[in-house]
């Protein structure tokens, strides 16, 4: 079984839910049966790559909220984030543009290295102090090289604005033709599909009811979930 996971780096329900479908997944009986890849969904496609400014200041512009409120924001998506054993710094990081990554989590794809490289991803981006956006393209030849990728591969793919570009777009349009407006958006051998960083328990669920079955891409009624969209990221609330 196929599980498709389309995210962004700079989605931090992507970065937990993520951890809370891995826990699902270690559950799951067939659990060495089933292929996980990730998909491309930027969401803020239109930025700049130079256009690099801090996570609050985003927050405040695209909600409309106080600098306060956006800093309440983000405590309470730590607090998420460490329910999950993950880490995460709820100061001090800052937003841009993640093209370059998604073409290299492709190429990271074809070298079946891609899950370490987006979890490298993730942790520098939520959990590390240095900045995957502002340090230009040699930091993420350092990540790409930890994560077990060739550093010559990895600065030929940057240094080529059109590699790998179609399948980012590929992604977006496949996302887009599914119904996904927001991320994480997890596909499940094309038969079902859950969106938001559910609790494992709804993940648990969907991997039981889409082992075996065939039909069409069935959207599963989870009611409101976290996720992030195009005007921004929800704020988990006290």
């Amino acid at each position: 079984m196929r599980v498709e996971i389309w995210s962004d780096i700079a989605c931090p329900w992507c970065y937990v839910g993520k951890a809370r479908f891995e826990k699902a997944l270690e559950a799951f009986p067939h659990r060495d049966q089933v292929e996980v890849v990730h998909r491309s969904f930027e969401l803020d496609p239109g930025r700049a790559k130079g256009d690099i400014q801090p996570v609050i200041t985003m927050l405040t512009r695209k909600y409309g909220m106080s600098a306060a409120q956006a800093q309440a924001g983000e405590e309470n998506l730590g607090a998420q984030a460490a329910a999950e054993g993950l880490e995460y710094r709820t100061e001090g990081r800052d937003h841009g543009n993640t093209f370059d990554m998604h073409r290299l989590l492709h190429l990271a794809k074809e070298q079946g290295k891609q899950d370490a490289l987006i979890q490298a991803f993730y942790r520098a981006n939520f959990a590390e102090e240095r900045s995957v956006f502002s340090e230009g393209d040699e930091r993420l030849v350092e990540l790409a090289v930890a994560a077990g990728l060739d550093a010559d591969d990895v600065r030929k793919v940057l240094a080529d604005p059109n590699a790998y570009a179609d399948d980012v777009r590929a992604d977006e349009r496949e996302a887009a033709q599914l119904g996904a407006n927001g991320v994480p958006f997890f596909v499940l051998d094309r038969k079902f599909g859950v969106s938001g960083a559910q609790p494992a328990e709804v993940f648990q669920q969907a991997l039981t009811q889409a082992w075996g079955e065939r039909s069409p891409l069935t959207l599963i009624d989870q009611g409101d979930a976290d996720a992030c969209g195009p005007d921004g990221c929800a704020v988990p609330q006290n």
